[in-house]
C-alpha cells in the first residue's frame, strides 16, 4: 500500500477471489473496520494490434471474453463426490452455482446440460473440486500430468515434475455423441478442469461435446484434458455447431482420428463447426494442444444454411504425431491395422472474420485424397445427393494469417475456389491477409505431398478468387516442387488484385506452375511472367522477394516482373542459420543484402521477433 494515497499496488502470482480486511484509526482513537473482496484474473487475450482490419481482409468485430472474471459463479457450491449423481446436480444447479466433481473420481454415462435463464452475471461452473491452486495458472495450459499421465508416446513432452489426479474424469459409454451436451437454449456453462473421454472398445463415437438438436450459447471449456483412445474411431472433441459464442481454452486434445479403409468415419478434428443452421459464432480458440486425423479444425464441410463469424485461433499447438504414419518407429493405427486418415491442420469451408495467429503447426502428411498442405482456405458447396448441392451460402472470406509458423508438411498453403463434385459454386472466397510466417521442412518424399509453398487457384466460372495478399513470408517449398501452384480457366472471370511481396523463397525446380487442365489454364505455360498476366490480367503485385536459387537457365530474371531479387545460393540471403531448412533460425545477418530491403523499411521475410514473440509460450 502506497502510504501517501492509501493505494493498493503490486502484482499477484494467483488468480481468483480474494478478501481483505481494512482498518482505520483517526486523531481521537476511534477506529472503523471494513471487510473488502476483489478479483484477480488473467488479462482478458485480444489481438496485438488495433484496427478493424489486415490489409484487405476484416478483422472478427466480437470476441469471445473467457476469462474467469468475464464468467461469475456468485452463487452456491455443490460437491459431486465419487459414485454420486452429475445429472441430478445438473438438474438441481441454479444460475450463478458451482457443481464441483471429486478430483480423481469417474463419472460414467451421457450427461445433458439443461437450459436455464442464466446470463452474464451467473454463470454455471462444472468443475474439478480440486482447488485452483492445485491446476495450472489461468492463462496456462492443462496436460495430462493433472490427471496422472506423465507422458504419452509421439507427443511432446509435457514437463511436469509430478503426475497427479486432480482432474475429475467424465467418461462416455455409449456410441453416439457424450459425454456432454447441451439441451436446447442451454446457456452460460463453463467446464472446468476435467478429463472428459470416452470408452475403448465401444465402437464410433461423434462428439464429445456438442449441442443435442437444437441452440446453445456461452459455453466455455477451459485447462481440461479432451481426448479420444489409442485405436478407436473418435470423431471430434467439441462440436460448433449450433452454438453461439463458444471457446475453448488452454486444454489438451488427444486421439481424435478416423481408420482408413476399415473405419466408420472419415474427418476427425478437434473443433468442428459452419455445417448448421443457426446464426454459429463468435468462437474462441486459444492457447491448446490441438492433436485430430482429419482436420485439427474444420469449419465447413457439409450442408449449412448461415456462415460462422468472428473467429479466433490464436497460440495453439496444431499437432499430428508420426507414430501415425505407417513405417514410423512405434506406429500406431486403428485395430485393423490400418493407419488413420490423415489431411491437413486447419481447413475453412464456410467462415467469415477469422484471425489466425501466434499458433505452431507441425507434422502433416498426404496419401489420403490430400497432398499434406498445412492450411486450406477452400469455400465448398458440399454436393448432395441426385446431383444436388447443399451450401450455396458457404463462404470463406476475411481471413487473416499472422505470425505462425509451419513445419514437417507435404505442402504450405492452399487458397482454392473449388467446384463441387456436382459441379457447384459457393458464395465466396476473398479477401486473404497472410503475412510474416515461416513455411520449411516442405518435403514430398518424407511427407508424401506435393511439395508446393503456395497454392492459388480459382475453379468458379463467377465470384472468382480476389483480393489474395501474400507478404513477408520465409518459405522453402521442396527442392523438386514449386512456389506456386496457379491456376484460373481463361474462359472465366479472371482473379485480380493479388500481391506476393516482401518474401524470401525458394529453393524449387520449378517456380510457378500450372494447377493442370491443359490450354486453358491460364498458367498453362509455366513462365512466372507470362502465367502471372494471364492469370491477373487487370494487375498484380509481384516484387521486392528474393527468389533463392531458381533455374536460371529456364527461369532468367527476365522471365520473372520487374524489381525482384535472385540469389544464387541460400548463403547468399545470409540468414542466422538456414539449418537446411528445417528448424532454423531465419533472422537475417547485418550483413545481408536483404536487410531492411522491404517496400516497407523491413527486412525481406518474415519478422522472426514477431513470430518467436507470440509463439514464445506455445509449445
Amino acid at each position: 500500500m502506497l502510504s501517501s494515497t492509501g493505494q493498493l499496488g503490486g502484482t499477484t502470482t494467483q488468480t481468483g477471489q480474494f478478501s481483505f480486511a481494512a482498518q482505520v484509526t483517526d486523531a481521537g482513537s476511534s477506529t472503523a473496520s471494513q471487510t473488502f473482496s476483489f478479483s484477480v484474473s488473467a488479462p482478458t487475450t485480444t489481438p496485438p494490434t488495433t484496427g478493424t482490419s489486415d490489409g484487405p481482409a476484416q478483422l472478427p468485430q466480437t470476441y469471445v471474453l473467457s476469462s474467469m472474471v468475464d464468467t461469475p459463479a456468485p452463487g452456491s457450491t455443490t460437491l459431486v463426490s465419487a459414485g454420486g449423481n452429475l445429472q441430478t446436480a445438473l438438474n438441481n444447479a441454479n444460475c450463478g452455482d458451482t457443481i464441483e466433481l471429486a478430483a480423481g473420481a469417474t463419472f460414467s454415462g451421457q450427461f445433458t446440460l439443461p437450459a436455464k435463464a442464466c446470463d452474464d452475471q451467473h454463470w454455471i461452473i462444472v468443475r474439478t473440486s480440486a482447488p485452483d491452486s492445485s491446476l495450472p495458472a489461468e492463462g496456462s495450459r492443462m496436460t495430462p500430468c493433472y490427471s496422472g499421465v506423465s507422458s504419452l508416446p509421439g507427443r511432446p513432452s509435457f514437463n511436469c515434475s509430478s503426475a497427479q489426479h486432480v482432474l475429475a474424469k467424465v467418461v462416455f459409454t455409449q456410441t453416439g455423441s457424450g459425454p456432454f451436451q447441451f439441451a436446447p437454449g442451454a446457456n452460460h456453462y463453463r467446464l472446468l478442469g476435467l478429463e472428459i473421454t470416452r470408452a475403448p472398445g465401444t465402437g464410433l463415437v461423434g462428439q464429445l461435446i456438442s449441442a443435442a438438436g437444437g441452440t446453445a450459447n456461452h459455453i466455455v471449456v477451459d485447462r481440461s484434458w479432451l481426448h479420444g483412445s489409442t485405436q478407436d474411431d473418435t470423431m471430434s472433441a467439441f462440436s460448433l455447431n449450433g452454438i453461439r459464442y463458444a471457446a475453448l481454452v488452454d486444454s489438451y486434445t488427444t486421439d481424435f482420428h478416423c481408420t482408413s479403409l476399415t473405419g466408420a468415419c472419415t474427418d476427425a478434428h478437434v473443433v468442428a463447426g459452419g455445417t448448421s443452421s443457426t446464426a454459429d459464432g463468435t468462437y474462441r480458440i486459444v492457447g491448446n494442444f490441438l492433436e485430430a486425423s482429419g482436420e485439427n479444425i474444420l469449419f465447413g464441410g457439409g450442408g449449412a444454411s448461415t456462415t460462422p463469424t468472428d473467429i479466433e485461433i490464436r497460440q495453439n499447438h496444431f499437432f499430428k504425431p508420426f507414430t501415425w504414419m505407417s513405417g514410423q518407429s512405434g506406429f500406431v493405427g486403428g485395430s485393423s491395422g490400418n493407419p488413420f486418415i490423415v489431411k491437413n491442420h486447419l481447413e475453412l469451408k464456410n467462415a467469415i472474420r477469422v484471425l489466425i495467429e501466434g499458433n505452431i503447426f507441425e507434422n502433416s502428411w498426404g496419401g489420403f485424397s490430400q497432398v499434406g498442405y498445412s492450411i486450406l482456405l477452400t469455400p465448398k458447396n458440399q454436393a448432395g445427393s441426385n446431383g444436388t448441392n447443399i451450401c450455396p451460402i458457404c463462404a470463406v472470406t476475411d481471413v487473416t494469417i499472422r505470425y505462425n509458423t509451419i513445419s514437417h508438411v507435404g505442402a504450405g498453403i492452399s487458397l482454392a475456389d473449388i467446384l463441387s463434385d456436382n459441379g457447384g459454386v459457393a458464395l465466396a472466397g476473398e479477401r486473404y491477409s497472410i503475412h510474416d510466417i515461416t513455411i520449411d521442412d516442405i518435403s514430398v518424399s518424407k511427407y508424401k505431398g506435393s511439395g508446393t509453398l503456395i497454392m492459388v487457384f480459382s475453379g468458379w466460372p463467377t465470384n472468382v478468387l480476389n483480393n489474395v495478399y501474400v507478404n513477408h513470408v520465409t518459405g522453402f517449398p521442396d527442392a523438386g516442387s514449386r512456389i506456386m501452384d496457379l491456376g484460373n480457366s481463361t474462359t472465366y472471370t479472371p482473379m485480380y488484385a493479388f500481391t506476393l511481396s516482401n518474401s524470401i523463397v525458394g529453393q524449387s525446380l520449378y517456380p510457378i506452375w500450372s494447377t493442370g487442365g491443359g490450354t486453358s489454364n491460364c498458367a498453362y505455360y509455366d513462365v512466372p511472367l507470362t502465367s502471372l498476366n494471364l492469370c491477373f490480367p487487370t494487375g498484380y503485385n509481384f516484387k521486392d522477394n528474393a527468389l533463392i536459387a531458381v533455374n536460371q537457365m529456364n527461369f532468367p530474371p527476365s522471365k520473372w516482373p520487374a524489381s525482384n531479387y535472385f540469389p544464387s545460393t541460400v548463403g547468399t540471403v545470409a540468414f542466422v542459420n538456414f539449418n537446411s531448412g528445417n528448424g532454423g533460425d531465419y533472422h537475417l545477418l547485418s550483413s545481408s543484402p536483404y536487410k531492411n530491403a522491404g517496400t516497407d523499411g523491413k527486412d525481406l521475410g518474415a519478422d522472426i521477433d514477431a513470430i518467436l514473440n507470440l509463439t514464445s509460450n506455445v509449445y
